[in-house]
């Protein structure tokens, strides 16, 4: 598949990147969890949460398409996370990579992790993500359907058997907090707990 085929609502896109490949530096993975994202207020799917929110700006370019672009940021200026720009060009939609099951190359995501971290967390919560996958922020807009680039993106035709998608809200934001906008496999032990922000309205206040 293409980029153009992950659809370009944010959601359909979280779901088409579930059980998807990436490989970067020598580690491929399968993406287990992921939380969708949108954009501007006046755009097709306005989002409180997202870096885009308050429209386009140096930091967030890459949110705005072309669709297939890894857009990566700081967390807390601290912790790189990874997203995959999903709307067509001009506006506005990624889907966070929350957490990876490690499939080849678990050796190299050890060293990049510590010799401490169980298997199953090597890839869990996406900055542990991008650490084990070696992905930095000099990786931010590259095309990821490209046959050169250092991290690349294998969506596949459909999950793999038995792995259904589970829906909930998404981890730590304080704005549109109960939008069930995180996805994830069922059953994998290395999806990340959830977390609400304590700055959220209560459950059921938010969109």
């Amino acid at each position: 598949m293409s980029a153009e085929e992950m659809g370009v609502d944010p959601v359909e896109a979280a779901h088409s990147l579930l059980g998807a490949t990436i490989a970067a530096r020598g580690v491929t993975a399968i993406v287990v969890e992921v939380e969708a994202y949108g954009g501007v207020p006046d755009g097709p799917w306005p989002d409180a949460a997202a870096h885009s929110y308050r429209g386009l700006n140096g930091r967030n370019a890459v949110m705005f398409g072309p669709p297939g672009r890894l857009y990566t940021y700081r967390s807390h200026g601290i912790h790189v996370c990874a997203n995959v720009a999903c709307g067509p060009e001009g506006t506005a939609a990624a889907v966070l990579l929350r957490a990876c099951a490690i499939v080849d190359g678990v050796a190299t995501a050890q060293c990049r992790r510590g010799a401490a971290v169980r298997p199953v967390a090597l890839a869990r919560g996406p900055g542990n993500l991008c650490s084990a996958l070696g992905i930095t922020m000099d990786d931010n807009g590259i095309d990821l359907f490209a046959e050169d680039s250092p991290v690349s993106l294998g969506l596949q035709p459909g999950r793999p058997e038995g792995s259904a998608a589970i829906s909930g809200p998404r981890v730590g934001v304080s704005k549109a907090a109960d939008r069930p906008w995180r996805l994830w496999l069922a059953g994998r032990p290395e999806v990340s707990a959830y977390r609400r922000s304590p700055r959220a309205p209560a459950p059921g206040d938010s969109d």
